[in-house]
């Protein structure tokens, strides 16, 4: 009996420090890895958030920008990281869905099973743009100006594996083929919307947040945004549905993961924090004006969820486009 209680106490003294540490975690600045360039819908959501999720949590939120591969790097390293809640990563559409089919030969690791997820952050509408000077005025001038011009113009996007990508090809082979020369950034939407306002690429689809400044300098031209109805900050752009193309439904979600292994409390603690910040008045006024708007999962089981569905539904995307990795 004597040997049992000594055991026991033995072994609660040797888990005492982990579970202090979860307990007053976090104790030290908390690395949230961004996975493009400065710029992005990744970039400008996560200094939107910085500010009052360091309020929350009393450390301070450090943005590293970690761009390359159209985000696979950065997601490696976080899912290769230590599940301490330190190393976070703020991931999307593209490189916690898009990615695992677009490089599934490249990749090595497995963003649904080896990253925890967290909880949705944001939703960003995309909008296709044109440079300033080229002459159309509508998606449909646009194709009808296309389709004149077979392999003289090209396309930017965020990356080989961006959604912002995948929407080029479905529209593609929506109107019919367009057959035009894709130019992918390696730095995110950031990069790619400055050389379309340079006039070096003809047009691209992106997140609103990356554009809706160049947009409304006319620096660059909206025809259209992709969600099912008009957005509110760019209240005088027609939908592609308004446009005549009923199938271009889609935006650019955000959210936060950790690595795999991360102990529930810490998830847990996150979860609540990100919750309460995306919910502060300020952050989601601020995400608003910048093209983007809250959105929040009611657990971090429902956005794991999500992440698979999504997986499988851009899977589907990838493989009828024949999308590869460029």
């Amino acid at each position: 009996m004597w040997q049992r209680l000594c055991l026991a106490a033995m072994a609660a003294m040797l888990a005492a420090p982990g579970a202090f540490a979860q307990t007053n975690y976090p104790t030290k600045p908390i690395h949230v890895l961004i996975p493009f360039a400065p710029g992005g819908a990744s970039d400008f959501v996560a200094r939107v958030m910085q500010n009052k999720l360091t309020s929350v949590l009393g450390q301070q939120i450090v943005v590293d920008n970690r761009p390359g591969a159209a985000g696979v790097l950065a997601t490696e390293l976080v899912a290769h990281s230590a599940p301490d809640g330190y190393t976070l990563f703020l991931g999307n559409v593209g490189t916690l869905a898009v990615n695992a089919s677009v490089f599934a030969s490249q990749m090595k690791v497995d963003p649904v099973k080896d990253l925890a997820a967290i909880t949705l952050v944001a939703d960003t509408p995309d909008i296709l743009i044109v440079k300033k000077d080229l002459p159309v005025k509508s998606v449909k001038e646009l194709v009808a100006y296309a389709k004149e011009r077979p392999g003289k113009l090209n396309y930017a996007s965020p990356g080989s594996g961006s959604l912002n990508r995948l929407e080029m090809e479905l529209f593609r082979k929506i109107v019919g083929g367009l057959d035009m020369v894709h130019v992918p950034y390696k730095g995110g939407a950031g990069p790619a919307v400055a050389d379309l306002v340079a006039g070096q690429d003809e047009m691209m689809f992106t997140t609103l947040s990356s554009a809706i400044g160049q947009v409304k300098a006319g620096t660059v031209r909206g025809l259209a945004v992709t969600t099912a109805k008009r957005v509110p900050s760019v209240s005088d752009l027609p939908t592609m549905v308004e446009s005549g193309y009923p199938d271009m439904v889609s935006s650019s979600w955000q959210g936060m993961v950790a690595p795999a292994g991360t102990p529930q409390p810490i998830i847990q603690k996150l979860y609540d924090a990100l919750i309460q910040t995306v919910s502060d008045k300020d952050v989601a006024d601020r995400l608003e004006a910048g093209g983007a708007g809250a959105r929040t999962s009611k657990s971090p089981a429902e956005f794991s969820q999500y992440m698979a569905a999504e997986r499988e539904r851009w899977a589907v995307v990838v493989k009828e486009s024949g999308a590869t990795a460029d």
